[in-house]
């Protein structure tokens, strides 16, 4: 065997260079970490796996500063249209509050077009390296490194790193060779995705046709892209197997014909409903399918990824920063691990009831959609998917979210007039990618007492006003435009919003229980301060 060289040194090593690795190491590299992503092939993916990314997810491009980059692959959508037993549209899912988080709510695009915008988008950040054809072996943890074991064909290498993330999908090597075990199930159906070329589909939404005879998706894309997706039937195909030309062409048949070059990709795949028992051992962490697998039918694989790293790595970043103490790391699958199991449940649910091949239960489901479309409350809960598990967070870096709602939520992104600059703008365009505390028609006297905590984590500050006037003040001045901003922030109305670089509301108090709040809010960062 080639003798090892000597290791490289990153801050983060990143296992996989799919879209979640991709956006992980963007957000890294955006806020100044080092970062090295390895991946085994040789590029990025043909694969059109994702066909779905969220207005979430948009947002956390953004604070990469890339969505301008990404938004040209994306049709913007307007969800999900459900589709009765006979083919009659039912209702059409929008999702609540369209446009709240500044983004459409789902918007179909390519798997290989994010890869190849993430990959350039990387490769003008001096802090990113991507390395292809590295074949991750193992891992070696210290007290206070990783080294990742390797394979080139140039033999084996090593790299050291202070955390690594295993962004390495199903059969992530960062989750079996640590012998972390999933939970969850494996399903037996079989289902054939057709990727296809030159559709005359032209919808923003998707379709999900509940026909028990055969249950399809179909999905349009950009530029004439569409996936169509159909149960199979005893016979029909296996899973792993490439579908036969003549049973994608009878299948698709009503919508279209179809030549074999308008065929992109085709297979036949079973899907996972499956969750891994520990998402961070040392210094490593798994992100994405290493973590979570979850039937398609909510279209919330990637985006659940997505959301893992949105969670991550700000605070990695922080801690590498000397900002926030190490122990804060284990509020990261505490924070996203009850979620993503909502999430895996709920794709299961929606996949038994919309995707049934019982005549019966189909009948009995079009009769229960009908009669809760007949009241407001029930065609709330549908078209505005309320029946999708909210995410807000009880445990973790978060204070008193148990006595407080505010607490534990994610902002939504309204518009603002800022005095600091004297210019309209998106609130996380506004406030950067760093913590902020907003006092929300707080009195000036009140912000001293809190300096503290804009000392201990580098807050941008500013005073938001909800009213229709404009504070006599030398701060940083936030003012309502359409009244979004007052929606979001009436709430906390006279207190303190502390909000983290992921724009959940860690702390909402009011002046008079500052000393206190500072107080628990240094736990976070004491020990990062005493070993500064």
């Amino acid at each position: 065997m080639a003798p090892v060289k000597s290791p490289d040194e990153t801050e983060v090593v990143i296992c996989g260079a799919g879209p979640v690795g991709l956006t992980a190491a963007a957000l890294l590299a955006a806020r100044g970490v080092d970062v090295v992503v390895v991946e085994q092939n040789q590029s990025t993916s043909d694969e059109p796996k994702a066909i779905s990314i969220d207005d979430e997810s948009l947002r956390v491009y953004q604070r990469a500063g890339i969505v301008d980059e990404v938004l040209p692959i994306v049709v913007p959508g307007t969800g999900t249209r459900y589709y009765d037993r006979h083919g009659a549209p039912l209702f059409q899912a929008r999702g609540p509050q369209p446009f709240r988080l500044g983004y459409p709510f789902k918007n179909p695009f390519a798997q290989p077009d994010l890869e190849r915008v993430l990959v350039k988008a990387l490769g003008q950040m001096p802090n990113a390296s991507l390395r292809f054809g590295v074949e991750v072996t193992g891992f070696g943890q210290s007290a206070d490194s990783v080294r990742v074991h390797a394979h080139t064909d140039s033999g084996p290498v090593a790299l050291d790193a202070a955390y690594v993330l295993g962004c390495d999908g199903g059969r992530s090597v960062t989750r079996l060779g640590q012998g972390i075990e999933m939970t969850g199930r494996s399903y037996p159906d079989v289902w054939l995705v057709a990727d296809t070329l030159d559709d005359p589909h032209t919808e923003r939404f998707a379709m999900h046709h509940g026909d028990p005879a055969r249950p399809h998706v179909i999905v349009p894309g950009l530029d004439g892209r569409c996936r169509y997706e159909f149960r199979l039937f005893d016979g029909e195909g296996t899973p792993g197997q490439v579908p036969s030309f003549e049973l994608i062409r009878a299948l698709v048949a009503p919508y279209r014909d179809l030549t074999p070059a308008q065929i992109e990709r085709a297979v036949n795949y079973r899907f996972n409903a499956v969750i891994a028992d520990e998402w961070m051992v040392g210094r490593t962490f798994l992100l994405g399918d290493a973590a979570h697998m979850m039937p398609p039918f909510a279209g919330q694989g990637l985006n659940s990824g997505i959301r893992d790293a949105a969670n991550l790595t700000w605070k990695i970043a922080d801690v590498l920063a000397g900002r926030l103490a190490p122990s804060v790391l284990t509020s990261y699958q505490r924070e996203r691990a009850a979620h993503a199991q909502a999430t895996v449940r709920m794709s299961e649910r929606l996949g038994r009831v919309v995707m049934t091949t019982s005549a019966r239960v189909a009948e009995r489901r079009d009769a229960v959609i009908e009669r809760a479309l007949g009241t407001e409350e029930g065609r709330a809960y549908l078209e505005q998917m309320r029946y999708r598990p909210a995410q807000r967070f009880t445990e973790g870096l978060v204070l008193d979210a148990d006595r407080h709602h505010g607490v534990g939520v994610a902002l939504g992104q309204p518009l603002v007039f800022d005095t600091a600059h004297h210019r309209v703008a998106r609130l996380d365009d506004v406030l950067g990618m760093d913590w902020a505390l907003i006092g929300v028609d707080v009195d000036e006297q009140a912000w001293e007492a809190a300096e503290p905590v804009v000392r201990q984590l580098g807050t941008t500050t500013a005073l938001l006003a909800l009213g229709e006037y404009l504070p006599r003040t030398r701060r940083r001045v936030l003012i309502d435009i359409d009244g979004a901003a007052a929606r979001e922030f009436e709430p906390y109305a006279g207190q303190f919003v502390l909000l983290r670089p992921d724009r959940v509301v860690a702390a909402a108090w009011c002046p008079d229980r500052t000393t206190d709040t500072v107080t628990a809010i240094s736990t976070w960062t004491e020990r990062a301060l005493s070993h500064g």
